[in-house]
């Protein structure tokens, strides 16, 4: 295992534990972390072709970051249909304040067009990007995500081990929530609205 996948799985952890020890009073279903992640300004590509950063080309209030890949066969397909219900449950002045932005683990396979395509069955507006396999793994370390190629399959293909949390990006360039798998859509929309409100 190799020292930055240790990294995101500890930070993941306590991520996990943060949210296991909210209070019933706490206003978000998702685990607010003590000390936010900061997003870097590492160079990514998005399904166009353009230079993408999350640092810097995310305009909205709030942009809600997945990493995954699109021959996952479970949760990542569930996520990000999760975050189009989400979305569609936002009033229309607050979904004109959110980005959602989907992060390939599986750059060899997930080209510009394939994500393009795969990203249109959940919502035409959700952003995909990718860059070297490398400069991903370190974006999605500085943001606690746990990342690395996982086993071969009987069809010869390959799974992509990826964490599976759903980060918000704050105006800071921070990640101040995070909302582990099985958060619904309705929990989702209700942080959402708290966060930009």
């Amino acid at each position: 295992m190799g020292r930055g996948l240790v990294v995101g799985l500890v930070l993941l952890m306590a991520a996990l534990l943060t949210g296991c020890a909210r209070s019933s009073a706490d206003p978000f279903s998702g685990a607010v972390l003590p000390r936010p992640y900061h997003v870097p300004a590492t160079g990514l590509t998005d399904t166009s072709g353009r230079s993408f950063s999350l640092a810097n080309s995310t305009h909205k209030r709030l942009t809600l970051l997945f990493f995954g890949y699109t021959h996952c066969p479970d949760e990542c397909p569930t996520t990000m249909a999760t975050l189009a219900s989400a979305m569609l449950q936002l009033d229309s002045s607050d979904r004109a304040n959110v980005q959602v932005v989907f992060v390939t683990t599986d750059p060899a396979r997930d080209t510009g067009p394939v994500l393009r395509r795969w990203l249109d069955r959940y919502s035409s507006s959700f952003v995909g990007v990718r860059g070297p396999l490398a400069r991903t793994e370190k974006i999605a370390t500085a943001v606690g995500v746990a990342m690395g190629k996982g086993r071969r399959l009987p069809s010869g293909g390959y799974d992509v081990m990826h964490g599976t949390q759903v980060m918000a990006i704050d105006g800071k360039n921070t990640v101040p929530v995070v909302w582990t798998l099985g958060t619904t859509a309705p929990e989702l929309a209700h942080d959402i609205h708290q966060l930009l409100s």
